[in-house]
């Protein structure tokens, strides 16, 4: 008899949605290296601040991650703190408050960024405003005497305004020099202050490729031209865009908070118009607005605008051809 010959194995063909192609990077592991780069930023604010710092930093941590953890169980949800979001969102949410803030407003707030903002929409990834800039808007509409008020630094006799209101000219004193801001030397809210602290974690966050370049370098590119046009005294082209980029929450919100996935554009076009229009409005609230800072309330503003920005700068489709007007 003829030997029958073996057939070819049939490999079954599986059909599925997109996305084809997964990278090996997880919720978890994001949250967390975020969380890594802000240890420096951490310290620093305890070492000139005192343990006052680390006290509304634990309260912050605590209370969202306890937070989360309430909502979902009693919503019936996976419950998922173990992946650092409500932890990250809790330490951010501190870094925005001064130092003579009292426990209790930070807990307050820490509780609404999770609960309202976050939960209240879905959970992570389904929340269309960074919570912890949402957090800090409520709480400065709500207790504005305590998130505009900071203690002397324990270093020196300097006054407690900001570089920015003395520079704005709503408070009386004398600025901080380049080194005092670059080191952290100067009062202000807990994760502002030290850009140095700051920059050593956003260039981990880059070298990790935990965020991209664009969204960053559009905000602060964008305060520093435009500043240095419009922000001095003697006419165009006298500002001082080095302080401006030094002072206040820029740095922290550039590299921190505006490149969060959730609320900010994924295409590379997208993601450099955000961060110039974070920049552009920061800079009509810094040198027009009736407060010193903006960059808390450029990004909640840019955060509304990113469903248009991603269909506006949505690809086209390989094979597709565009539509005559």
């Amino acid at each position: 008899m003829e030997e029958k010959k073996a057939m070819p194995s049939l490999e079954k063909l599986v059909v599925a949605s997109s996305p084809h192609i997964r990278a090996g990077e997880t919720v978890d592991r994001l949250m967390w290296q975020v969380i890594i780069a802000l240890l420096p930023a951490t310290a620093v604010s305890v070492y000139f601040f005192g343990m006052r710092s680390l006290c509304l930093i634990i309260t912050g941590v605590v209370t969202a991650v306890l937070t989360e953890a309430l909502v979902e169980k009693s919503l019936s949800r996976e419950v998922t703190i173990a992946d650092g979001s409500a932890a990250l969102t809790g330490l951010l949410l501190a870094f925005n408050v001064p130092a003579n803030a009292p426990w209790w407003m930070v807990a307050v707030g820490s509780a609404f960024a999770i609960a309202v903002v976050k939960q209240v929409f879905g959970g992570l990834g389904a929340n269309f405003v960074n919570p912890a800039l949402a957090s800090r808007a409520f709480l400065l509409a709500a207790w504005p005497t305590h998130m505009t008020g900071q203690l002397p630094l324990p270093l020196d006799t300097m006054t407690g305004a900001t570089p920015l209101a003395i520079l704005d000219g709503t408070a009386s004193g004398t600025l901080p020099t380049y080194l005092d801001l670059f080191i952290g030397n100067v009062s202000g809210v807990l994760g502002e202050t030290s850009a140095l602290a700051l920059l050593v974690g956003a260039a981990y966050l880059l070298w990790q490729k935990v965020i991209d370049w664009r969204i960053p370098a559009g905000f602060i590119g964008t305060v520093a031209l435009l500043t240095w046009m419009f922000g001095g005294r003697d006419g165009l082209f006298t500002g001082d865009p080095l302080y401006h980029v030094l002072a206040g929450g820029l740095i922290l919100g550039a590299f921190f908070m505006a490149t969060d996935y959730v609320t900010s554009p994924i295409t590379s076009r997208g993601r450099l118009i955000f961060g110039i229009g974070c920049g552009f409005i920061t800079v009509l609230i810094r040198l027009w607005g009736g407060y010193p800072e903006g960059v808390s309330y450029s990004i909640l503003l840019m955060n509304l605008v990113v469903p248009f920005l991603a269909r506006w700068t949505q690809p086209r489709v390989y094979g597709t051809a565009r539509a005559r007007v």
